[in-house]
């Protein structure tokens, strides 16, 4: 039922949009005295999609193939399924790339993230697609905090595409 509320929603409001849930996971390292030394799980599962297609596709307007992303976010070491919201930017046309941007709150402190799919081409979608590099800094000093390398599993494509839903 909550789909044919989503559409009719999105029918009264004359717009059209979507979501979809995605899980990255993979691992990451503290930079030196900030965590734990090893390698330790990461991973973040995020829902994003545009509210408002038209103007998601639009390349002249001001959020052309970016949308909102919020979902959890665990650092191995740090913390487990904390909140997280920001925005993934599809950047394929201008940078051959696609960035996560998103920030969270723990222990009293704000961390920002940027994570890059980076060299998208056509012909090396199923790595380029598929794995993301990221940064994990706290936001007000912009100390770096670990880097990490984190993958979308081809098992987990039936769920991501069972997720496109109405928004």
């Amino acid at each position: 039922m909550g789909r044919i509320k989503d559409l009719y929603t999105m029918v009264k409001e004359r717009r059209l949009g979507f979501v979809m849930d995605e899980v990255m996971s993979g691992d990451h390292e503290f930079m030196p005295g900030m965590g734990p030394e090893g390698r330790l799980p990461f991973e973040f599962r995020v829902t994003w999609g545009p509210r408002h297609l038209i103007k998601w596709i639009n390349p002249l307007g001001g959020a052309f193939m970016t949308q909102p992303l919020e979902g959890t976010v665990t650092v191995g070491g740090m913390c487990t399924r904390v909140p997280c919201s920001g925005t993934l930017e599809l950047a394929y046309f201008t940078e051959a790339k696609i960035r996560y941007t998103f920030e969270f709150v723990f222990g009293g402190k704000t961390y920002h993230f940027v994570g890059e799919k980076i060299h998208i081409r056509p012909w090396n979608l199923h790595v380029s697609h598929t794995t993301c590099y990221g940064t994990l800094k706290e936001k007000d000093t912009g100390k770096p905090v670990s880097k990490s390398v984190t993958h979308f599993r081809f098992r987990t494509t039936p769920a991501f595409l069972a997720s496109l839903r109405f928004a």
